[in-house]
């Protein structure tokens, strides 16, 4: 089952662009996901499995180095890609 997914990040702290771009990369370094980033959120497309273990795995590690941090997600249950 393909997804998407709107991700927006708020890392409580003065210097919060840097942790943003980090947890955006390491989503990128994903193959089997797409991911579009914007100016104010970044959505990924991708199988529901493998977009689920990235964002367990990529979470944990932001709220393991800075637990002040919120996200805030959308999940449609399926591929939205280019759908507007």
């Amino acid at each position: 089952m393909e997804i998407s997914v709107d991700i927006s990040m708020y890392p409580l702290q003065k210097d919060f662009e840097e942790p943003i771009s980090v947890f955006i990369n390491l989503l990128e370094k994903e193959e089997h996901v797409e991911v579009v980033r914007n100016e104010l959120s970044t959505q990924i497309y991708g199988d529901y499995k493998v977009i689920m273990a990235l964002l367990e795995k990529e979470m944990f590690s932001v709220f393991t180095e800075i637990p002040d941090s919120i996200f805030v997600l959308k999940f449609v249950g399926n591929n939205r890609r280019g759908i507007y």
